[in-house]
């Protein structure tokens, strides 16, 4: 029976809320989660997405690098996370720049096809052996009260601190590195979601990279078993074990700062008080809800999930498709084709070209096919375009998206030997498999204003000593999301963080 007093009342079910809940819960609090769609998970789930084909699609977030080994193990969850063999494929020309991840002699051959000589190889040993220091002292942080500016300093030392927190990261690539398909490749990671120029002064795309290579300490991005939904329904499972208690259906309509939440249900409307309300939403929308308002960010990506017949052609022979797809495959992200693209964008046009990466998830785990599926050969496949403000598709939302999905499905076809519609498996009743998502589509599907998938820009990881960068102006309201300081991806980090800060 619904209480009308907690000690916590979480907003929003994602998978943060859902780590505060378990945390919280399993040390005795009293705890209500309060989602407004009819499932918990928020952003990380798995669907069916098309009518009559069984593959469960994780339809928004699609990889795992944030999640702490040490969450995983305080919780109990009994989730899977593999790690993928080839890191990336990047078709260049006829060839291409394969990172093969267990086999370094075979990725040294074609670092040197693909760029002349050793040089590049040796640069770029040198600027991730760096990044997996700072990956490896920055991450066991993340789960602490936070440290300042010079801790942090002093903790990553000069050379990482200067190449990642003070000068742009498009200066530091151009400077170590000459070849403009390895400049693209690591610049990608400073782009993921987010609408920035690798050169600017304010650093947010620095911001974007050091959470791309933090990863747990390694920086790895793995692969969920099973889809997102697996991760979410562990935790969800975890925190109504501990005895929190998790109600969906229930949209939250306002939050006083005396830790009064009102919300609507089938039932009608009802209020709770808690002694601590945690808001796993975006800052804008707890804004909204505590009466008050704050800019919406802006998202900035185009998300197309696919269920293919079978892998399309390379035109490069030296590589199988099964390795080119089963890690980050590049699509026209040189560093001047990031460039054009950004300023097209910046010039409210969708990019002639767009820069986009695609995956396959089902390589590596089969188990999101239905066996049939898995007989006949098909895969998964996820795309992900930069570069695509939710700016392009505010005024005709339909017509800018399919202008963006062909501009995209024909960047892609640029790099392919065959056209990759020839690859698209079909629903029963004849439709392809296909469907695109825009930071507009999110903003409507999901409620992220702006379609921001962190929520809003991306912080440092270093703040206030002492505090936990979930904190809000108001004693009894904390962040619990993305949003948060130290937020951003499937990290449970948020959550862990504002459950800590609620224990004392």
């Amino acid at each position: 029976m619904l209480r009308s007093r907690y000690e916590a009342v979480i907003v929003g079910g994602g998978h943060n809320g859902l780590v505060a809940a378990a945390y919280l819960a399993r040390a005795g609090r009293r705890v209500l989660v309060l989602e407004r769609l009819g499932h918990v998970g928020g952003l990380a789930v798995s669907a069916r997405a098309f009518p009559g084909v069984d593959a469960r699609l994780s339809r928004y977030s699609y990889l795992v690098s944030l999640l702490p080994a040490k969450v995983v193990a305080d919780l109990g969850l009994k989730v899977t996370l593999r790690r993928r063999r080839y890191a990336s494929y990047t078709p260049v020309g006829e060839s291409g720049l394969l990172v093969d991840n267990g086999d370094a002699a075979r990725t040294a051959a074609s670092f040197a096809r693909i760029t002349g000589g050793t040089d590049e190889l040796e640069a770029w040993r040198r600027f991730y052996g760096m990044t997996a220091e700072v990956a490896g002292r920055v991450a066991p942080t993340l789960l602490e009260p936070l440290v300042d500016r010079a801790a942090m300093r002093r903790l990553v030392g000069d050379e990482a601190w200067r190449d990642l927190f003070e000068r742009p990261i498009g200066e530091v690539v151009d400077e170590r590195f000459a070849d403009d398909t390895v400049r693209g490749v690591v610049l990608t990671d400073a782009l993921i979601g987010t609408f920035a120029d690798p050169s600017d002064p304010g650093l947010q795309a620095n911001r974007c990279l050091l959470y791309h290579v933090i990863g747990d300490g390694t920086g790895d991005w793995n692969v969920p078993v099973g889809g997102m939904g697996a991760v979410s329904g562990a935790l969800a499972d975890a925190a109504r074990a501990a005895g929190a208690e998790i109600l969906t259906g229930a949209e939250v309509l306002a939050v006083d700062a005396s830790g009064e939440v009102v919300f609507r249900d089938a039932g009608g409307e009802h209020t709770v008080v808690g002694e601590r309300v945690l808001a796993n939403v975006p800052p804008a929308v707890l804004a909204r809800l505590l009466g008050g308002a704050e800019p919406a960010p802006e998202g900035a990506q185009l998300k197309v999930n696919m269920v293919l017949s079978r892998l399309p052609r390379l035109k490069d022979p030296a590589v199988d498709p099964e390795a080119a797809f089963s890690g980050t495959f590049h699509i026209n992200e040189g560093r001047d084709q990031l460039a054009r693209a950004f300023a097209e964008a910046s010039a409210g046009r969708v990019p002639t070209l767009p820069p986009a990466e695609v995956y396959c998830h089902s390589l590596t785990d089969p188990s999101i096919l239905g066996q049939g599926l898995r007989g006949a050969g098909a895969h998964t496949m996820t795309l992900f375009g930069l570069h695509m403000p939710a700016r392009l598709f505010r005024d005709d939302p339909s017509g800018a998206r399919e202008a963006a999905l062909r501009a995209t499905l024909a960047s892609m076809n640029r790099v392919l030997a065959e056209p990759l519609e020839d690859c698209l498996l079909r629903t029963p009743d004849g439709g392809l498999c296909l469907e695109a998502k825009t930071p507009v589509d999110l903003e409507t599907e999901a409620g992220l204003p702006g379609g921001h998938i962190f929520h809003r820009d991306l912080s440092w990881p270093y703040g206030e000593p002492g505090r936990w960068g979930v904190e809000t102006d108001l004693e009894r309201v904390l962040l619990c999301g993305a949003g948060a300081r130290r937020g951003g991806g499937v990290s449970g980090i948020p959550g862990h963080n504002a459950a800590m800060a609620l224990l004392g």
